[in-house]
């Protein structure tokens, strides 16, 4: 499966701006359908497209296990727990991070490249290094 991640243009400014703190701010995830029009302009959560479910709640999950790393050279990098919807049956094509501490503005979008069902749907985070972390930034 290939999966797509990207950081939002929005967050990409308000880091710069000293809005988010990823260590200390409440983090949510939530799925969307395929025609859910998340892309790297989304600014905030949105309920558009969102999907429904057995064992799935409106706004998503909240996601857990920030960490924040650096490689000593030229890369930053940030990384979660595996964001898991327990007793679910669910068929999503997208996912959006964001920030619910900050008026639910948009961290990233991940994109699963096609509508993915299951049970206890489970969105695995890539290794934390600097090459594979969920988020990364580097010169």
């Amino acid at each position: 499966m290939s999966i797509i991640q990207t950081q939002t243009t929005s967050f990409k400014t308000e880091l710069y701006e000293g809005i988010h703190n990823l260590l200390v701010d409440t983090l949510y995830m939530s799925l969307y359908t395929g025609n859910a029009n998340i892309n790297n302009t989304t600014t905030v959560y949105t309920p558009t497209n969102e999907i429904t479910g057995t064992g799935y709640t409106a706004g998503g999950i909240q996601v857990t296990g920030a960490t924040v790393s650096n490689d000593g050279n030229y890369t930053a990098y940030v990384n979660f727990n595996n964001v898991v919807w327990p007793n679910s049956l669910l068929t999503a094509r997208c996912a959006l991070l964001y920030n619910s501490s900050k008026s639910n503005r948009s961290i990233c979008v991940i994109d699963f490249g096609s509508s993915k069902t299951m049970a206890n749907f489970t969105i695995t985070m890539p290794a934390n290094t600097p090459t594979t972390a969920l988020i990364r930034s580097s010169n």
